[in-house]
């Protein structure tokens, strides 16, 4: 396959654009995120790299506010992300002034789904090296979860998970959500820091969380509130493997 990979707009013999295969290898390297939709709330929850002693970590976000309603957290190339940033935020501020409403959901995935995808069909270019998760409540105050990949696709999600080991805490979500488990606020946050925790090893203080209400309030939680969550999930984790300890013993 070598000489495949050196142009974009090149497909190799089976059909693959090697370019965008290796911009989703990016995002596989990128800090873990993950997005929860709550009954009426929607939550996005990344894994925070430690920073330098004396980094500003404002200065280090991986979850941004596209516009009042609308929350993109992303994995892979800060940089791309950046760039891709901005042109949302411009695109739902034209949006909100040529039809006077603002963005659905569905719209600003399009968008940003759209920018992706031209990044892979010119020369010159390569793909923005990201993946995102986007969310928030449309105008019907109905929350959504959107995911766009490198190569301009998106879908709608429940739940989901992108970056390093997004594939373990993927199956974990699909096994442990339920609507009954997302039915409050306090409930779909334990279900997005439980299935972030499947792969941060460091506990809350490595975990940035923003919690969105139906009334389009967004909140970041603080380290100590994380930390507060994160005890209540350890504590169930100990006595779920007591209480198997117990019933392997009465087995034997």
């Amino acid at each position: 396959m070598s000489g495949y990979d050196r142009a974009i707009t090149m497909f190799s013999p089976d059909g693959h654009l090697f370019q965008v295969e290796y911009a989703q290898e990016a995002v596989k390297k990128g800090s873990t995120a993950v997005g929860v939709r709550g009954k009426n709330c929607v939550v996005l929850g990344v894994e925070k790299k430690a920073v330098a002693k004396l980094q500003e970590d404002r200065t280090v976000r991986k979850i941004c506010q596209l516009d009042d309603h609308v929350l993109m957290a992303f994995a892979g190339l800060t940089a791309d992300a950046r760039v891709l940033i901005k042109q949302a935020r411009v695109e739902c501020q034209s949006h909100k002034l040529t039809v006077e409403d603002p963005v659905t959901l569905e719209y600003i995935t399009r968008y940003v789904a759209s920018l992706k995808q031209r990044y892979t069909q010119s020369n010159g270019r390569r793909p923005f090296g990201i993946s995102c998760l986007l969310t928030g409540f449309d105008i019907d105050k109905t929350p959504r979860l959107y995911q766009t990949d490198p190569s301009g696709t998106y879908h709608e999600w429940k739940a989901n998970a992108i970056g390093r080991n997004a594939k373990t805490v993927r199956e974990f979500l699909e096994k442990n959500y339920t609507p009954e488990n997302v039915a409050t606020e306090e409930q779909t946050v334990k279900l997005a820091i439980k299935a972030l925790l499947e792969v941060v090893q460091s506990g809350g203080k490595n975990l940035e969380v923003a919690v969105m209400k139906e009334d389009a309030k967004l909140s970041m939680m603080d380290v100590a509130d994380i930390e507060k969550v994160v005890a209540v999930v350890e504590k169930e984790k100990e006595e779920e493997a007591a209480t198997k300890k117990k019933e392997t013993k009465s087995d034997k």
